[in-house]
């Protein structure tokens, strides 16, 4: 197989590059070591309702979301804010009203982001993507790429004119060979770009009524206690069923080692906080992303405390020589990290290679 371009990682970057590409008429396949695209974006269906298990949110001034949303005709609408936000202090007191609604003015998309995957998988020749597909080595030493991967236990061998690498630079660095071996420079930059949320764990509770709504409150909460330390509104648009989502505070082993003590934790806190309606939630899911190896690498199972400043790391630039390309969303230098960051790495690499 000889193509142009071997696009690796199926989540909103590479498939944003490979409808880019393949616009221009250029031979593309997209791989994806997962079963599924979408790499960190993961929308649910729940009860006829999608609910964001990864990025839930874009916000203004990232117009590269809003014209895909566009584009495809995905209503867009605001974060719920509406009401008081719950403050839980670390002996489990409660308070309304204290701080703000810390998400209100950002975005979501009707059916989850996870529609803007569907979309973007939609426009693309099925033959060529494929899931399921891990790449193991990449031989950069002649004019063409030489890429060895499996397909679901069988080998495959895929030449190209480049290869992007569009899944988070950790993973590239500890799972993917070279011949000739990167620079020990090129790896310590790969390793040194922490992964976007890679550590961080979400729990969603659905309930038919949104019982907080109708107590005069966000949804809003923040708390010292946990087991979940952020608290948001996750319900759709319109209707049900309702949802509040959170982010988990207890480390990653702890809580890979007892989830369902963590679950139980999260709905007592639930009610604790919101009332007691809030005890016996429809649905209770975790999704825990530093248990994912396609995403998280052991460097990053702890979570980031602030956004770290993205950006290709200079060395790295170098290796578009060779045809190979860097193009997750931390490779993004305005909008690293988030969903807005995938689409400017997707442009970045598509004007680059035009």
């Amino acid at each position: 197989m000889q193509i142009d371009t071997l696009i690796v990682g199926g989540g909103l970057s590479g498939l944003a590059l490979a409808d880019r590409l393949a616009a221009q008429g250029q031979d593309v396949r997209l791989v994806e070591a997962q079963n599924r695209l979408g790499g960190r974006i993961l929308s649910k269906d729940v009860s006829g309702a999608a609910f964001d298990l990864g990025p839930a949110w874009f916000w203004p001034g990232q117009p590269r979301m809003a014209a895909l949303a566009h584009r495809f005709q995905i209503p867009v609408f605001e974060q719920y804010a509406t009401g008081a936000m719950v403050f839980q202090d670390q002996n489990g007191a409660v308070q309304r009203g204290r701080g703000y609604a810390s998400m209100e003015g950002s975005y979501r998309l009707a059916g989850g982001i996870g529609s803007l995957i569907d979309a973007l998988a939609g426009v693309l020749d099925t033959a060529n993507v494929l899931t399921g597909t891990r790449l193991l080595s990449v031989d950069h030493s002649e004019a063409k790429i030489t890429a060895h991967l499996v397909q679901n236990g069988a080998p495959m061998t895929i030449k190209a004119q480049r290869v992007v690498l569009a899944a988070p630079p950790r993973v590239i660095a500890e799972t993917v060979s070279f011949q000739p071996d990167l620079d020990p420079a090129h790896l310590r930059s790969l390793k040194s770009i922490p992964t976007w949320m890679a550590g961080q764990a979400k729990i969603i509770a659905t309930y038919d009524e949104p019982h907080w709504r109708l107590a005069g409150l966000s949804g809003d909460a923040m708390s010292q206690r946990g087991p979940m330390v952020e608290i948001h509104d996750a319900s759709p648009i319109k209707g049900g069923p309702y949802a509040l989502f959170g982010f988990v505070g207890v480390p990653a082993d702890a809580r890979a080692a007892n989830k369902d003590d963590v679950l139980q934790l999260a709905k007592a806190q639930l009610a604790a906080m919101f009332g007691p309606q809030m005890a016996t939630p429809n649905d209770l899911i975790l999704q825990d992303w530093a248990g994912v190896p396609e995403i998280a690498q052991p460097q990053d199972r702890q979570p980031l405390r602030e956004h770290p400043v993205y950006g290709l790391p200079p060395n790295l630039h170098s290796l578009a020589a060779r045809g190979l390309y860097f193009g997750a969303t931390e490779t993004a230098t305005e909008f690293g990290g988030f969903l807005e960051g995938a689409l400017e790495a997707a442009e970045r690499i598509a004007n680059t290679i035009t």
